[in-house]
């Protein structure tokens, strides 16, 4: 065997079509581009995003930025954890998120993150729980082996100085100053 042997596979590799070479090669002519018109020029590309004439979707959008759905900017994405993963953990250890992710039950980014308990499984023995949120069945199994439950509090802005008025049906201070 020798460098000049090599060879490709046989049926992995086709020879490159010759196109516009007369009529005896099949691609004579027109060169398989069909006749006239814009992808039949050289350099004729159509852009991606053309629509036929019609006006393409991104002119039709709102001139906004980010397009889309504003709620993704502002939404907050809990890591979920079940009752069933917890079932395993020892008693009157504190479950915090540094304590799960030191058992491997999410990853060191996930823990610095929000983290929500789900009261998927059933658990027999007391745990202390310190997380962002728990629902509602999670929260009743947990009491209901004698477990403690403490939210740990997440960041809350003031309303803008846009709203008129607040949840309670005051008025803001903005608007008491107007008045």
């Amino acid at each position: 065997m020798r460098l000049c042997d090599l060879r490709p596979a046989p049926g992995s590799h086709k020879p490159e079509r010759r196109v516009g070479r007369g009529h005896g090669s099949g691609r004579g002519k027109t060169a398989g581009r069909g006749t006239k018109g814009q992808k039949a020029r050289t350099g004729g590309k159509i852009h991606r995003a053309f629509n036929g004439g019609q006006t393409r979707l991104s002119k039709r959008l709102a001139f906004r930025r980010g397009l889309g759905n504003s709620n993704t900017l502002f939404r907050k994405d809990y890591t979920i954890v079940n009752l069933s993963d917890l079932a395993p953990l020892e008693t009157g250890t504190p479950i915090t998120p540094e304590y799960l992710v030191a058992q491997k039950l999410m990853t060191p980014a996930e823990g610095r993150g929000l983290i929500k308990i789900l009261g998927d499984g059933e658990i027999d023995r007391a745990l202390n729980v310190r997380v962002h949120k728990v629902s509602a069945s999670a929260r009743a199994k947990i009491e209901a082996a004698g477990g403690t439950i403490e939210i740990i509090p997440t960041k809350t802005y003031a309303k803008t100085k846009r709203s008129k008025v607040d949840k309670n049906n005051k008025q803001t201070p903005a608007n008491q100053t107007a008045s």
